[in-house]
């Protein structure tokens, strides 16, 4: 290697000694994380020579956000992942401040051709600060990559008028009637609204502005960050991550958030949404990737963060972040569908079942407690005319801490509330979700619980809650409590993963 990529053979001596450091129940059992320091977004979401590739952002040497480099795991089944060396690190002029997120595809020739984005921080005499983000290349075999000599190959200039080039980053490629296509996220420079640019090339390595797909115009957050594009059941679906975006009842919350928008591309080439909803209601998820499987599945995984609740690990922890659960989605009923990847299931152990449960107090239950288990409840009134008021789950529970799931049947809310974790933080704690408009009482939820973690599925997937819950792993305990009567259908398996997450060459 030439003196360029120091930087990277650092990263990844340092990687793999902090990695052997870290005792694998100190992590979760089944929810990726990185193998030191600091993660977040997922990148470079593919399937290649006959493994899943999982990129994501990484700053190895410490728990806290900083030069971004891509890290690397490889999976057979989504669900057990081996790291391999880091791929990228901040090490040439046009990305010596950063190689943020982007995406992967296959080149004719059999190599793998990663598309991100290089960031670098410029100041003038002055000491005036100023920001270039363009997209840049790697070309590789799976282990290492090589940059493109080129870089960048998307440049500022390449872009239309009222472009911001401090927020021009995140690009996701696909393939499309021989052709390869990128979706990459903008704002522009007038007011900071986000906006998706189209770019086209024959190769990967060259390519030509295409067409401004969809703007924002101020109507759900500032800029849209993490574009993917793709079909689904007929449709045709975009996913982004908006940032500063303010409340619209329970739809949507402050602050960075999760969007869908399904509809079709018009006779102009414009993106024409039919309907646009949040992907997750809860706390943690953003910056979600989508992956078509061998066998047709389209399957997603996001950060499973919130950036305004990033203080909950503190700089003397080993590791920070994780990504969520991969999540077969469907398009049904105008909206995204999610649930938990079925090769979760391979995890099961310890079936435990009660029927027809009478919860009108606090209840306990033989056999169910853990913090690495999946619950499945069906709850229905005792009396359809006098609902219950609520309903809590309680989990990750003992004397001092828990976690509550809370479905109030009257105004069809659910709501997570993570303040009595463990957290020292002024943070958010509780989210809440409207769940349909039935007004019965019925609801179905599937619950899955990993160490730090607890996703969960309303309603056969029609929503989803996620949140982090770093609370002490001596509090696993599981009950339940109504005001009013309820019954409640429960199924529990504990979740056994052994060795999940393993380190190769």
């Amino acid at each position: 290697m030439t003196d360029l990529n120091i930087s990277l053979q650092h990263a990844r001596k340092y990687e793999r000694e902090a990695a052997g450091r870290i005792e694998a129940e100190e992590r979760p059992a089944f929810h990726f994380t990185p193998p030191a320091g600091w993660m977040n977004d997922p990148n470079g979401f593919s399937y290649y020579q006959g493994k899943f590739h999982l990129f994501f952002q990484y700053f190895p040497y410490s728990s806290h956000w900083d030069k971004m480099h891509w890290g690397h795991a490889v999976s057979e089944d989504l669900i057990h992942w081996t790291y391999l060396p880091a791929v990228m690190a901040p090490d040439r002029a046009y990305d010596k401040d950063g190689c943020y997120s982007g995406s992967a595809l296959e080149l004719q020739d059999g190599r793998q051709l990663l598309l991100y984005t290089g960031v670098r921080i410029d100041h003038d005499e002055n000491g005036v600060q100023s920001e270039h983000q363009e997209q840049c290349i790697a070309v590789g075999d799976g282990m290492d990559y090589q940059k493109y000599p080129l870089n960048p190959v998307i440049s500022g200039d390449m872009l239309p008028p009222d472009s911001s080039r401090v927020h021009f980053r995140d690009p996701k490629m696909w393939e499309e009637n021989g052709h390869i296509y990128c979706l990459a996220a903008n704002a522009r420079a007038s007011d900071g609204s986000g906006r998706l640019l189209m770019f086209r090339s024959e190769d990967g390595f060259n390519w030509t502005f295409d067409r401004i797909l969809i703007e924002n115009d101020n109507l759900y957050g500032k800029m849209w960050e993490c574009p993917d594009y793709f079909r689904l059941d007929g449709k045709e679906v975009i996913i982004v991550s908006p940032q500063d975006m303010l409340p619209e009842g329970l739809e949507f919350h402050n602050g960075n958030g999760t969007l869908c928008l399904i509809g079709r591309t018009d006779e102009t080439g414009k993106f024409v949404p039919d309907s646009l909803h949040s992907i997750d209601y809860g706390i943690d998820f953003y910056a979600p990737q989508t992956i078509m499987t061998p066998d047709g599945r389209r399957v997603m995984i996001g950060w499973m963060q919130n950036w305004d609740a990033c203080a909950m690990r503190g700089p003397e922890e080993p590791w920070a972040g994780q990504m969520s659960l991969p999540r077969e989605i469907h398009v049904q009923d105008g909206r995204l569908f999610q649930r938990p990847l079925r090769e979760l299931e391979h995890l099961r152990k310890n079936r435990i079942a009660y029927d027809h449960v009478v919860v009108s107090d606090e209840v306990t239950l033989g056999g169910l407690s853990g913090r690495m288990a999946e619950i499945e409840i069906t709850l229905t009134p005792a009396d359809k005319k006098y609902l219950y008021r609520r309903f809590d789950l309680f989990v990750a529970q003992d004397d001092v801490y828990r976690t509550a799931i809370s479905f109030f049947p009257q105004e069809c809310v659910l709501e997570i509330d993570r303040k009595f974790s463990g957290s020292r933080r002024a943070i958010m704690h509780r989210r809440k979700c409207q769940t349909g408009s039935r007004k019965d009482g019925v609801i179905r939820l599937r619950v899955i619980l990993d160490r730090y973690s607890i996703e969960v599925f309303i309603n056969d997937g029609e929503k989803t809650m996620t949140a982090t819950i770093y609370t002490d792993l001596s509090a696993d305990g599981i009950s339940f409590y109504a005001d009013g009567t309820a019954y409640m259908d429960i199924v529990k398996y504990d979740l056994e993963a052994e060795r999940i997450i393993s380190f190769g060459r």
